[in-house]
């Protein structure tokens, strides 16, 4: 979707901090940090919301719910994380474009 910021994220328009990329997924951390440590794991296909997906998209949202706790570890939260998946505007969601938070770790970081 040409307006969707993930979408340009992923074709490399618009700059990330990147934690993992594969072909079909991009984890970078998020410009509004609610922890020390906050990232999102995004499909690079464009699906707009979690109700959106289909069983075509089980084995790609059990990839991104693998690698939660696998980065999560990597970045340090051993003792545990928080994952949240907002669907929809009722369901806070603001970027439409299926995404995973992990965060955890205590207060954020500034990232200047």
């Amino acid at each position: 979707m040409s307006d969707c910021i993930f979408c340009k994220i992923v074709a490399g328009q618009i700059p990330s901090d990147k934690v993992y990329e594969d072909d079909e997924v991009l984890v970078f951390h998020d410009i509004h940090p609610f922890a020390r440590v906050h990232f999102l794991i995004i499909p690079k296909m464009h699906i707009a919301t979690l109700s959106d997906c289909t069983s075509d998209q089980q084995g790609l949202l059990g990839k991104m719910l693998l690698l939660a706790p696998r980065l999560a570890k990597e970045a340090g939260l051993d003792t545990g994380f928080k994952t949240l998946i907002n669907t929809g505007r009722g369901g806070g969601q603001e970027v439409f474009h299926v995404h995973i938070h992990v965060f955890g770790g205590g207060d954020p970081v500034r990232r200047s």
